[in-house]
């Protein structure tokens, strides 16, 4: 059965059920969605999980009933009538977006119509099992000034088992939500008095990403990069010259003004990156040049799109700029996909795939590039033997593109690494270099982040991992618990030793009881716990537990370096 399908279909029988319940129902959309389905209402009375189970049944009712999807084809002035006469508000401005000539179409099950294109099922009996899952706040179109409607969820499966399986996955992201999680662990906050969007690292967060940068740079430099670090800010000249205040000027910030100068803080690195090429003249012996930088850009995004760290207006973007001749572009791809599934790897991410996003019909630059930077794309996907799908047309205007998606823990997909040809900025700075023919050449430019952002990364990591970093990412790697106060003195000695050996880690010197300790050290992930009662400090030895696997047992200290070292190190690079 097509998926879609069943979900939009669902979603009428949803909306038919609210009807029934509810007087003076104002409908809007329901439109199927990646895992279930919505609808938007407008009535009187606040829905709350409280009132599933009623909704719910109403559902099954209907289905029970067999209803058939009827299909109405009506005039522009039979829709008008038929809606102005059920005092459907909403679907009359939804009528009115309806493009001049485009035929205007109803579906009925039993007493309830919607203006809708359809398809849908035959009937409400082909609709098995679903359930209702949460109701929220949604603007009518998405605009903040319009009224708020009331966004009811749900899912649907083609049988019990399946819908048992959706609900265990949406269960445990919600166990793994980096919101929730990075609260419970004090790894960040967004404070809203300083501002929607822009995220402070905390300690235990900030120490995690010092260990991915640290990681980044020399994986980066073992690759052949280079690192820069440019300005935050730029007069107006060079965004005009780039193209943003022409075609990005909604997503960028309100200028300040500076000498009776506009500067803009940067929404992207790539014109920054280009002012540091165009400071000498460049020959085909310098070429390739790989330039990385962890670029923190600002970008306006409206308040309703904000979430936590996935959607934010300041991020960090692992930005990365290639320029090369026509003659290396190929394999500079082609290193260039090998290197970020290293990386990805390297984090605990196996299962990737790609999009090849092609030549559109309107774009910059001369079709042979184009060609040859599309075969370089494929030519490289199928080196490293990614399954990707072709989105024929799809590319951007300035060129084509790979996407790279990777699974993680739960099977969810999240699209991280883009590597990207640019015909149109070369053009736009007048990059050349000088070629073995004695003539000037335009250079291939490919933009590449790789992990996309730090913090929507470090989100889909925390979310990946549920918070348990594996030992070489974990904030704090061993936690020393004295059982007494007599052995505070021994653990503190022990700590500084492991500190010595490069590793991070904590003593809880608290009077509460060796049990409580120890929930308290699992409760905040910490990898490993070294208990020190009367004991092991006279016999020179620790008792080690593990957050997942309880006692290990009595370790001598030697021992216990040589698990942290070889662990440490067990990462895929």
């Amino acid at each position: 059965m097509d998926l879609e399908l069943l979900r939009h279909s669902t979603a009428h029988v949803m909306a038919a059920a609210v009807s029934r319940l509810y007087e003076n129902v104002q409908l809007d959309i329901g439109p199927a969605t990646d895992s279930g389905f919505y609808y938007d209402f407008d009535l009187p009375h606040r829905l709350a999980p409280e009132d599933f189970p009623a909704i719910e049944a109403a559902m099954a009712d209907i289905v029970r009933q067999d209803l058939p999807f009827e299909r109405m084809e009506m005039s522009r002035a039979e829709a008008g009538k038929m809606l102005e006469s059920r005092g459907q508000r909403y679907k009359l401005q939804r009528l009115a977006d309806i493009p001049d000539g485009d035929v205007i179409t109803f579906y009925r099950c039993g007493d309830f119509y919607d203006l809708c294109r359809g398809p849908h099922l035959q009937s409400t009996g082909q609709v098995r099992a679903f359930k209702l899952l949460s109701v929220a706040g949604s603007y009518f179109r998405g605009i903040e000034t319009n009224p708020m409607l009331q966004r009811l969820y749900g899912l649907v499966a083609e049988s019990q088992q399946a819908l048992d399986e959706q609900v265990h996955r949406i269960e445990e992201a919600q166990k793994r939500d980096h919101r929730k999680l990075g609260k419970e662990l004090d790894l960040f906050s967004i404070q809203e008095d300083v501002g929607p969007g822009l995220i402070h690292w905390h300690p235990k967060g900030a120490r995690i990403r010092s260990i991915i940068e640290e990681f980044w740079r020399q994986e980066h430099f073992k690759a052949g990069y280079e690192i820069l670090y440019t300005p935050h800010i730029g007069r107006s000249g060079l965004w005009e010259t780039s193209g943003h205040l022409g075609f990005y000027r909604e997503n960028m910030y309100a200028p300040m003004d500076i000498d009776e100068v506009s500067y803009f803080v940067k929404p992207m690195n790539c014109p920054f990156h280009i002012q540091i090429y165009k400071t000498h003249k460049r020959s085909y012996r310098d070429l390739p040049l790989r330039w990385a930088e962890l670029g923190t850009v600002y970008r306006y995004e409206k308040t309703g799109v904000l979430h936590g760290l996935l959607r934010v207006r300041g991020f960090t973007q692992d930005d990365a700029h290639i320029f090369c001749t026509p003659g290396q572009i190929e394999d500079e791809v082609k290193r260039t996909v090998k290197f970020a599934l290293g990386i990805w790897r390297a984090f605990g991410f196996t299962e990737i795939t790609a999009y090849l996003a092609t030549r559109p019909e309107k774009a910059v630059g001369e079709a042979e590039r184009w060609d040859q930077a599309t075969r370089s794309l494929e030519s490289a996907l199928r080196a490293e033997s990614i399954p990707f799908v072709v989105d024929e047309g799809g590319g951007a205007f300035y060129g084509p593109k790979i996407d790279l998606k990777v699974k993680d823990a739960i099977g969810r997909e999240w699209q991280m690494s883009t590597i990207q040809f640019d015909f149109n900025l070369p053009e736009r700075f007048d990059l050349t270099f000088h070629g073995d023919d004695g003539k000037e050449h335009r250079p291939f430019m490919v933009h590449r982040a790789l992990l996309g952002s730090l913090e929507r990364f470090f989100g889909v990591l925390v979310e990946h991992y549920g918070g348990a970093f594996p030992l070489w990412l974990a904030p704090e790697q061993v936690r020393v618990l004295p059982i007494t106060d007599k052995q505070v003195g021994a653990a503190d000695s022990l700590a500084g030793v492991l500190r010595e050996k490069g590793f991070r880690v904590g003593v809880d010197c608290g009077a509460e009881k060796i049990g409580a300790k120890i929930r308290d050290a699992q409760m905040s992930k910490i990898p490993y716990m070294l208990v020190l009662g009367g004991r092991e400090v006279e016999q020179g030895t620790v008792s080690v537990r593990h957050r997942a696997g309880g006692d290990l047992g009595v370790m001598k200290l030697d021992d216990v370096i040589s698990r942290l070292v070889e662990e440490s190190a067990g990462k895929i690079r």
